[in-house]
């Protein structure tokens, strides 16, 4: 079992373990000496980073540490997680290193890791790597210490990377677009790509100051977005999370329209034009029964996986299929990105209302969703609220109660201390009571 690693790489509050500038440093010497196992040639590193304050602090000890074992460290300041993946393949690097917490609140802070194909690294990985941080590893010779540099243009050969994957011929001219950066690492980028495809812009959410990412804004919290689209008569709203991997789309009435219904826009377009590798869609167990009813309808399957868009990308490598995502907006298309990339899925939904001249509130509601409810309880550090008796008792009795007629999803999260209860059932009385029954039950066994 891995103690460090979670869904999507090492994450917590900063300043508390794990996020400490000491274990930042011992995590750096680990992973610079597991990708320089073997020693011939130049190894190098690329380091991209959200805007959180903390960001300085992480990016000074992973330096630190990866250059003590010899590796060279690019670092790419603020850009997207994309980005990340991209430049690690690109400049042909050992390693790509993204810090940030994605959604999470600034005083939380993250480390993500790519290998040299620009993916994301498989479990196994991981749990080598954290063996080398628990056993310590040997410095470099003096002589072999590493080297850092500053890469200015990181940003901007990500820029032209995300309009690479639309028609050469597209433009957005006539488009009022509201973007929202969540004060992220695309606070420049996005509004700047967008301006370059002729869109009118309306940014939001594009002044950092190092504590303001994700708080009021927002893939997680977008009315603000919502309501300047509707201030402006916008014709739609784009919202990214603070490291800008996931999207969510905001039609001109203001109604918010989550991963789901932009992947299976994309994927009944891209089945339309032959495009559509397997056939199928990968997402996540999240994903909406209503989404799964829709590409059925069609004749196309949904492929489900674990929680997180790396194990969406490890099926669809697997598979050999190249659309896929999560109901939270990290969509991922493996034909342009090695990972799940908001912005330029954001953009391949407004390059659909170019091309087809419908409005956003009807490309964002493809299907109709069966009513889903979500709620999440936080834990304290060392409990495991999901083993206890009661608990257990409380999901078999909800499981007993939607038999037939729903389903019932309880995980922890493996991105924040919290517990996931998710129930979907076309009953909206039968949904709640089996949701609160096990939240009820969740809470007591913290509490108590």
């Amino acid at each position: 079992m891995r103690k460090l690693f979670g869904t999507d790489g090492v994450r917590g509050t900063a300043n508390t373990h794990p996020m400490t500038a000491e274990m930042a440093l011992r995590i750096g010497a680990a992973v610079g000496r597991y990708f320089r196992r073997d020693a011939k040639g130049v190894h190098r590193v690329v380091i991209g980073k959200d805007t959180r304050l903390s960001g300085y602090m992480f990016e000074s000890a992973l330096t630190a540490g990866l250059t003590s074992t010899g590796m060279n460290v690019l670092l790419l300041g603020p850009v997207p997680t994309p980005a990340v993946g991209l430049m690690t393949r690109s400049m042909r690097a050992d390693l790509g290193v993204m810090i940030s917490a994605s959604h999470n609140p600034a005083e939380d802070n993250g480390i993500k890791f790519f290998g040299p194909d620009g993916f994301k690294l498989s479990d196994q990985a991981e749990m080598e790597i954290e063996a080398l941080i628990e056993a310590g590893v040997q410095p470099a010779q003096a002589i072999n210490i590493g080297r850092a540099k500053r890469v200015d243009d990181a940003r901007f050969r990500y820029g032209e990377r995300v309009k690479s994957s639309l028609p050469r011929d597209l433009r957005l001219d006539g488009l009022k677009v509201v973007i929202d950066c969540a004060n992220g690492a695309a606070h420049r980028t996005a509004p700047e790509i967008l301006w370059e495809l002729g869109a009118d812009v309306i940014p939001v959410g594009v002044s950092p100051d190092g504590k303001n990412i994700n708080r009021g804004c927002g893939s997680t919290q977008p009315q603000v977005a919502a309501e300047t689209v509707l201030a402006h008569g916008a014709d739609v709203g784009v919202c990214l999370d603070g490291d800008a991997d996931r999207v969510i789309i905001i039609d001109e009435a203001g109604q918010v329209a989550d991963g789901d219904q932009l992947m299976a826009l994309l994927a009944a377009r891209w089945a339309e034009d032959g495009l559509l590798s397997g056939n199928a869609l990968v997402a996540t167990v999240m994903s909406n029964l209503g989404l799964e009813r829709f590409l059925e309808d069609r004749g196309l399957r949904l492929e489900r996986t674990s929680v997180g868009d790396r194990y969406v990308v490890e099926r669809m490598r697997e598979g050999g299929f190249n659309l896929g995502g999560e109901q939270s907006g990290h969509i991922v298309m493996t034909d342009y990105a090695t990972t799940g990339d908001g912005l330029m899925a954001g953009l391949h939904f407004l390059a659909e209302m170019v091309r087809s001249g419908d409005p956003a509130s009807v490309l964002a509601r493809q299907f109709d969703p069966v009513p889903q409810l979500l709620k999440n309880v936080r834990f304290g550090e060392g409990q495991t609220p999901l083993d206890i008796p009661a608990v257990q008792a409380a999901i078999s009795d909800a499981e007993t109660q939607l038999n037939g007629q729903g389903r019932l999803l309880i995980r922890k999260s493996g991105t924040e201390p919290l517990i996931r209860v998710m129930a979907e059932c076309e009953d909206a009385v039968l949904l709640e009571k089996a949701v609160d029954s096990i939240v009820d039950a969740v809470t007591d066994a913290v509490s108590g």
